[in-house]
């Protein structure tokens, strides 16, 4: 009797208590309400940078259109780029702000006023300058999900160039290593993000 009394309090002591296995399951729950955000977050701009993979192939094929219609001799950007648009436009929206990766807000040349959104949900506008400067005569901004955030640069926003012949993604010409530091949550703007996440990098 003494022995089995023995066997069976050290069985209890090798085991969980109730209160073990609820600090257990309490911890399970905060790691994975911890985690669980990042691996959505991850899954979220991964989806965000293929469709701006497959966006900026559409755009080029967008110019060249455009630029079938050069030719003609009251050419105008806007409204031949307006034209080619027009059947994927499908209202105007003011209810709409974007911010850089680092939290702060554009101004002078990034600052975009006249949105667009298609029916595919997304948020477009552009504008002109008065001025070509270095071979560009504007620029142009699409955020792949539209008025759905988080509307950052970098995330779900990204850019083009105007050139007389062609659209180019922001930093196209910049070294990596400036593209990657740009598209960092570490302190960058964002922009280079339209370039560097098509050559194989991403939100870092």
């Amino acid at each position: 009797m003494i022995i089995k009394e023995y066997k069976t309090k050290k069985l209890s002591k090798s085991g969980f208590t109730i209160v073990e296995v609820s600090i257990l399951f309490v911890i399970f729950l905060i790691v994975a309400f911890l985690v669980a955000p990042l691996s959505l977050n991850d899954s979220m701009q991964e989806k965000n940078e293929s469709r701006w993979r497959k966006v900026q192939g559409d755009f080029q094929n967008i110019f060249y259109s455009v630029n079938i219609q050069k030719d003609a001799p009251d050419f105008v950007f806007n409204d031949a780029f307006n034209s080619v648009m027009k059947g994927q436009i499908k209202s105007d929206t003011d209810t709409y702000r974007i911010s850089y990766l680092n939290g702060t807000f554009p101004s002078g040349k990034y600052r975009f006023t006249d949105f667009k959104q298609t029916y595919s949900n997304a948020v477009i506008s552009y504008k002109l300058y008065d001025t070509v400067q270095d071979g560009i005569i504007g620029v142009l901004m699409y955020d792949i999900n539209g008025q759905s955030g988080p509307n950052v640069w970098g995330k779900d926003v990204f850019g083009f160039n105007i050139y007389d012949d062609r659209f180019e993604p922001f930093c196209k010409n910049d070294p990596i290593a400036i593209q990657k530091q740009d598209c960092s949550k570490s302190g960058g703007n964002g922009l280079c993000c339209s370039n560097y996440c098509l050559i194989g990098g991403t939100l870092n």
